[in-house]
């Protein structure tokens, strides 16, 4: 399992959290994800190594901005 974290801004509640985790949930590898908006943060486990290019297009396709922590 490999893990990634990732600082996310613009959430500000639960349904923020849901969009993030709904789109990051859909790329291949991933086991598990765990969005808080209170910290700004994203972490993803994965059986696989994520391409960092892949979490971000997906948080931003969640309407948010991703980088790496």
């Amino acid at each position: 399992m490999v893990q990634a974290e990732y600082k996310v801004t613009g959430m500000s509640c639960g349904h923020c959290e849901a969009s993030v985790r709904g789109e990051v949930s859909k790329l291949a590898g991933v086991e598990d994800v765990q969005v808080s908006a209170a910290s700004g943060t994203l972490t993803i486990v994965a059986s696989t190594e994520l391409a960092d290019d892949a979490v971000i297009a997906a948080v931003d396709e969640a309407g948010y901005s991703a980088v790496r922590a």
